[in-house]
């Protein structure tokens, strides 16, 4: 994909979560989101905190995978991400907010430098630029949508989400894998019905294993904000249906998705 068109759209869906949030009281940076624990505060502060991690990744490949490897060895990683929105949910709201505004746009700058054919460690497999960028927009539109609920905003799909669907279809194999689960050799066919009423589609015309509905709902139910069952899924053939059951476009363990509304 094109990573100038990637890192645009990577700004744009900042720039609308930022809109909800900066003049936003400071007493309503602590209104609880969907994610258990968690304040619009910290939800901010963790998309900061990733933001840095990889922008350090992108700029300095030695010291991430130091800082990695030491994660590692504590015996819970976890708690690096969990510290970072901690950490960064208890700094002040105008001043969290300066920091992620600063994060974002050096990582915007980090990313447009790398050199084609680079690979940036990461969390999970290495990857390059534009999937790096990719994955930023997933993760940013994913817990963006966990500060519209929380401030009941009410989101407009935007074209957009096709990264994040790509992203979803993409890691179709790392879902199995970090659920334990050998992932089936064929090729899936993915047909979602995208905002503007267009049809995108990934896998062959002919593949036995099919999954269709609205892109909003596939990119909900792959960040794990969406029930499989609130949405307009449809999965013809087993594989396909045991795949949306599992389903997980981020980086990590399986995480325990939303609970059916």
């Amino acid at each position: 994909m094109d990573l100038t068109a990637l890192l645009a759209d990577l700004r744009a869906e900042s720039d609308e979560i930022d809109s909800w949030v900066a003049d936003l009281p400071a007493d309503r940076w602590a209104t609880p989101t969907p994610a258990e624990g968690w304040t619009v505060a910290h939800q901010i502060a963790h998309l900061a905190w990733t933001d840095e991690r990889s922008l350090l990744a992108a700029t300095d490949a030695d010291a991430f995978q130091a800082e990695f490897t030491a994660a590692l060895t504590s015996g819970n990683p976890q708690r690096l991400v969990d510290d970072g929105a901690e950490e960064g949910a208890a700094v002040p709201p105008a001043e969290l907010l300066a920091r992620w505004r600063e994060l974002r746009e050096a990582l915007q700058g980090a990313l447009a430098a790398v050199p084609p054919g680079v690979k940036l460690p990461w969390y999970g497999p290495p990857m390059s630029a534009a999937s790096m960028a990719t994955a930023r927009m997933m993760e940013t539109w994913a817990h963006g949508n966990d500060i519209a609920d929380a401030l009941g905003v009410k989101r407009v799909p935007a074209a957009r989400i096709r990264h994040v669907a790509h992203l979803g279809v993409r890691t179709r194999d790392f879902a199995y894998l970090v659920n334990g689960r050998t992932a089936p050799t064929e090729a899936f066919r993915v047909e979602l019905i995208a905002p503007d009423g267009s049809v995108w589609t990934w896998g062959p015309d002919d593949a036995a294993q099919r999954v269709t509905g609205l892109a909003v709902d596939f990119c909900l139910l792959v960040t794990q904000r969406a029930h499989r069952d609130d949405t307009t899924l449809v999965a013809y053939g087993a594989d396909a249906d045991e795949w949306l059951d599992i389903a997980q476009a981020f980086a990590g363990p399986p995480g325990a998705g939303r609970e059916k509304s």
